[in-house]
């Protein structure tokens, strides 16, 4: 929706010379010869997407690579660092005294155990979205980072955008009211958006390390689709809640500030096409109830693997605005809440008693009524690239020892969000929250 007015031109122009002075300035603040070096685990699509961005980001270097499948590793050095040498056992990256940090970008049943390694060889770690597999291995790599005085950051990279940051301060202006609803979806339709990703025909006992990738997950004789297709079980991943839901959530936690998890979730929804063998749905809904200082903030949403209208969008209502974030603008519409004399109510009095109401209502309304505020929305600049960000955020707090803008806490909470959502659905209830316990019961 474009901006009615000159006001809204002038903030949406002053918005992208911000925006292009925040993309311009990835650079780290390092000494002339400091560089931060990384090691990468888990070297597949996101994890060589994830490299790509680091090379971006000035002061970095890209020290070693590990995977339990061959190609990957292989694929991933020729791209980034020929020399650098690749392990299947995460164990003899940790081993190395040149690496400072560690990406991990491995399936989710791997995250704790990756982590706390890490923690323990005194390594900063960079852990994909979501954190955890499950309530207990999230709680486990919080008092871990703590204990071990590392920084952790979590990869949701929209926390980092510059169009996030732009509603959140649209959100602390108090321009919206009260808020109490927030509805938020995204949407995919396609064999990929729905994780049937390709299975390498080379795949086999022998070039992946199949052991190595079950760890503590239930033994099964090996199977590639479970191998490039994680996403749909769960024994490794954590389905729409923890793809899609983690976004939504933490982009919401970053919108509005509410840093904690929510007191109850209801899930509904239902695996209606993708019908190969997967455990989770392919559609699912998901009510939570959270607390805030209005009272409290109910926040609905839905993921579609068969329709992507609309695809990525986070409304928050709110009594005198409307904010709208969508993958590439923010837009804020004003509530109009012009006072005015509600005449149907008076249908049942008599004209006598409804003019006595007007004059007693004029009376109390003298002055004229506000001129509505205009719709203001603002723009991406193109090119744009939030995990430019978010990364660079990460390797600029390895070096200050600052504080990453993704914390363990922060990325922990979104992660007990997906659960929760998944709880209800498989157990068809209501998922509440125990905070004296810190588990979720139904």
């Amino acid at each position: 929706m474009a901006s009615n007015g000159s006001e809204g031109n002038t903030n949406r122009r002053r918005f992208l010379g911000a925006a292009v002075a925040t993309a311009a300035s990835y650079g780290r603040i390092l000494g002339a010869n400091d560089k931060v070096r990384i090691a990468l685990i888990g070297s597949g699509d996101r994890g060589t997407y994830l490299l790509g961005n680091v090379r971006r980001v000035e002061g970095t270097e890209i020290v070693g690579f590990c995977d339990v499948y061959e190609p990957r590793r292989l694929r991933a050095k020729a791209q980034f660092a020929p020399a650098a040498p690749d392990y299947v056992d995460h164990r003899a990256v940790l081993d190395r005294k040149d690496v400072d940090a560690v990406f991990v970008a491995t399936s989710d049943h791997h995250h704790r155990r990756v982590t706390l390694d890490a923690i323990a060889a005194g390594k900063d770690v960079y852990c994909e979205k979501p954190i955890s597999h499950n309530v207990a291995d999230g709680l486990a790599m919080v008092e871990a980072v703590e204990a071990g005085k590392r920084i952790f950051q979590a990869g949701s990279q929209r926390v980092s955008s510059i169009l996030f940051k732009k509603a959140a301060e649209i959100y602390a202006s108090g321009r919206l009211g009260e808020v109490h609803s927030i509805d938020a979806h995204l949407n995919r339709n396609s064999p990929g958006g729905a994780w049937v990703y390709p299975i390498a025909p080379d795949a086999s006992p022998e070039t992946i390390d199949w052991n190595g990738f079950l760890v503590d997950a239930p033994q099964r004789p090996f199977d590639p689709a479970r191998f490039f297709r994680w996403r749909c079980f769960a024994d490794y991943g954590s389905g729409l809640g923890g793809d899609l839901f983690v976004h939504l959530l933490s982009g919401m936690q970053a919108i509005t500030g509410i840093n904690t998890v929510a007191s109850r979730a209801y899930s509904s929804g239902g695996l209606y096409h993708y019908k190969d063998g997967r455990d989770f749905p392919d559609l699912l809904e998901t009510v939570y109830d959270y607390p805030s200082e209005n009272g409290g903030i109910q926040v609905h949403l839905h993921c579609n693997q068969n329709n992507n209208d609309g695809d990525d969008t986070i409304s928050l209502y709110g009594s005198t605005g409307t904010l709208v974030v969508t993958g590439d603008s923010v837009t804020f519409m004003p509530q109009d809440t012009t006072p005015r004399f509600e005449g149907y109510g008076w249908h049942g009095m008599t004209e006598a008693q409804k003019k006595q109401g007007l004059e007693a209502w004029n009376t109390a309304h003298p002055a004229p009524p506000a001129a509505l505020g205009e719709v203001e929305r603002f723009a991406l600049p193109q090119g744009y690239d939030d995990t430019v960000d978010h990364i660079a955020n990460f390797f600029r707090v390895v070096e200050t020892r600052e504080h990453v803008i993704e914390d363990e806490v922060f990325g922990n909470h979104a992660a007990i969000g997906c659960h929760l959502a998944n709880y209800s659905y498989f157990h068809r209830t209501v998922a509440t929250w125990d905070a004296a316990t810190k588990t979720i019961k139904g």
